[in-house]
């Protein structure tokens, strides 16, 4: 069985009903102002499943965040001018950064780019980082929105993991954050993993209604090479994955997000009517950002640029007035295939019309292509509109592929 799941993709996440839609939600999609992305590549400890760029030494923290600065007036004019509708710290961890260095970062953002008055500014957090001390020097700043790597709420999970934190320390940091005024929150959960039972992952669903989260993300394990979890494997010292019981837990997932009033708005994604993440949803709706920092990523409609995954490169460059960074240009074919991936994984569904926009005849020559998905019942069509179903959700990624041209 190919599953359509996917760890990696904070930065890509289906709504089966499109009336849901709050007016605020209506006005924000409408308006598609751009974002940016600011990537802390520094953690405390390495967890055995993550990929993603990062350093467990911050001896070099004051100069990265020098370099943040300086590269964010190298990038000025990325974005064309365009007003910023949200600012996402990302990791790495985040919290690791000081109020200060958060305000630094964010004023000099908005001394370079119009930054709307109700923009959203997120930065994701370690519970074992959300003491109070923390929490109220953070409200100090312009944060409005935490995104808090919760994973589990048993112990043994945790040190399977490799996470920091503990159980107790997971709840109490959503309780802290929520007494400290901030209500806007959001937490990472997995599943799929062999000890996660059906019983536990009932638990750590029920925990999430329990504290009141309005947003909650979750993936399936993945194995990423060159993780630790994939040398365990490798070594026999660890079970593969079974997809059989990731596929068994996405479905109590929806089961349970549903049957709690949540919207599935993304194959990983589930929240309250109105909360849902601008800034991710801008990346599905191919809303322009700007990513600053090493292994940040950027893209502005007509181009993809990433910097190098080095942090000393990264200061170096940086420094010489250089920015580290490779690009793409979007060939028709990558837009074409971006929209598909992308948009099939919302409730907004992947518009014919849109489509025929980028290229004309497109819509045409990938209908042919989703007969053998309706005949599985993996999609259906509404309009010029073709959603996933529950049961294709199961599948994403395999028919986002095979739609590819």
């Amino acid at each position: 069985m190919t599953l359509g799941f996917d760890f990696r993709l904070r930065t890509l996440d289906l709504w089966l009903n499109v009336n849901c839609w709050s007016i605020k939600a209506t006005i924000i999609y409408l308006c598609r102002m751009a974002g940016v992305y600011i990537h802390v590549p520094f953690c405390k400890q390495a967890c055995h499943y993550c990929d993603f760029h990062f350093s467990t030494s911050s001896t070099y923290k004051d100069e990265l965040v020098q370099a943040l600065l300086k590269e964010i007036e190298l990038q000025k004019d990325f974005l064309s001018s365009e007003t910023i509708e949200t600012i996402y710290f990302g990791g790495g961890t985040p919290s690791l950064l000081t109020s200060e260095e958060v305000n630094l970062i964010i004023d000099k953002i908005t001394s370079i780019h119009i930054v709307s008055a109700v923009a959203e500014i997120s930065l994701e957090a370690n519970p074992d980082d959300l003491n109070i001390e923390k929490l109220k020097s953070l409200k100090q700043t312009p944060l409005n929105r935490f995104s808090i790597g919760i994973q589990s709420f048993f112990d043994d999970d945790l040190t399977w993991m490799n996470r920091v934190h503990r159980a107790a320390e997971a709840e109490t940091s959503v309780k802290r954050s929520q007494d400290a005024g901030f209500e806007n929150i959001t937490i990472d959960l997995i599943y799929g993993y062999p000890l996660l039972t059906d019983a536990k992952w009932t638990h750590n669903l029920n925990k999430v209604f329990e504290l009141q989260v309005p947003h909650v993300s979750a993936y399936s394990m993945t194995v990423e090479p060159r993780t630790a979890l994939a040398s365990f494997i490798k070594k026999k010292k660890q079970a593969a994955m079974s997809d059989e019981q990731s596929a068994g837990q996405f479905i109590q997932l929806m089961d349970a997000m549903q049957s709690n009033g949540f919207e599935h708005y993304e194959i990983s994604n589930f929240c309250l009517p109105g909360n849902y993440s601008r800034h991710n949803t801008n990346y599905w709706k191919g809303v322009k950002y700007l990513g600053i920092g090493p292994s940040a990523h950027s893209y502005n409609s007509e181009m993809r640029q990433w910097n190098v995954a080095n942090n000393s490169k990264y200061i170096q460059d940086i420094n010489k007035n250089k920015i580290p960074a490779e690009t793409e240009i979007l060939t028709e074919t990558n837009r074409l295939n971006e929209y598909i991936l992308t948009s099939l994984r919302t409730m907004w569904g992947l518009d014919l019309d849109q489509l025929n926009l980028i290229a004309a005849g497109s819509a045409a020559l990938l209908l042919k292509e989703t007969i053998i998905f309706f005949e599985r019942e993996w999609i259906t069509q509404r309009d010029q509109t073709i959603y996933l179903s529950p049961k294709g959700k199961l599948y994403a990624d395999h028919i986002a592929s095979a739609l590819f041209f």
